[in-house]
């Protein structure tokens, strides 16, 4: 028998952590960013543009987006006016305008309009924190940098007591210490894809759940 079978959900968090990330593998086997997106530079504004925002609704946005503003410098050189008017939809469009155009500057500027490849480069984009940043690296350029931090991965981690934390970058380092950074991209892809589909913020579907008997929430 395999000693899988003896885990439990009060097991600690180093001893499930292989059997979450096999069964998460089974559920979603091509668990892949839901932003659509051609390029690293579309990635960035998308997700950028994703900030208290859903994905559904910054994809609607964004072909119009880059038809209109197809590279770093049409962005730069943007109307600022109508490029918060082209971003309205996705909330709190002055501050991703802002942050948009200034972070196109920096690219064209300082990096001949290429989004960089390190974390330290990306962080000096306006913008642009840890979790953009990870986001960017894992699926624009495969890097594994460290583990992306959103809402749903946030919460998930906290209902799974794989971290204690409530600070992102605190729950990032905690999953990076459990999770093998071979599995740093796709393990994000399918925490968020599960807090979609069954994990809910609200009503979790812990009947359906194949994680629930090795998640200590699904026993409350």
């Amino acid at each position: 028998m395999s000693e899988n079978f003896a885990l439990t959900a009060t097991s600690p968090a180093p001893e499930r952590i292989g059997e979450l990330i096999r069964l998460l593998h089974v559920q979603y086997p091509d668990p892949t960013c839901a932003l659509d997106h051609r390029n690293a530079f579309e990635l960035l504004v998308a997700t950028i543009l994703s900030a208290q925002c859903t994905d559904v609704r910054v994809n609607l946005v964004t072909p119009a987006l880059f038809a209109k503003y197809p590279t770093p410098l049409a962005f730069a050189e943007a109307d600022r006016a109508e490029l918060e008017e082209s971003v309205r939809s996705t909330g709190f469009y002055r501050n991703k305008a802002k942050s948009i155009q200034a972070a196109a500057r920096r690219l064209v500027e300082a990096y001949e309009g290429i989004v960089p490849t390190t974390m330290d480069e990306l962080l000096t984009l306006a913008g642009v924190a840890r979790k953009t940043a990870n986001v960017v690296l894992g699926t624009a350029y495969g890097i594994a940098a460290g583990v992306v931090v959103d809402t749903h991965v946030r919460r998930l981690s906290n209902r799974l007591n794989l971290t204690q934390a409530d600070d992102p970058e605190k729950i990032e380092r905690d999953l990076m210490a459990l999770v093998p950074s071979t599995e740093w991209i796709q393990f994000s892809h399918m925490l968020i894809l599960h807090g979609r589909q069954v994990c809910d913020a609200r009503k979790p579907k812990c009947a359906i759940c194949t994680l629930s008997h090795l998640c200590p929430s699904a026993m409350q």
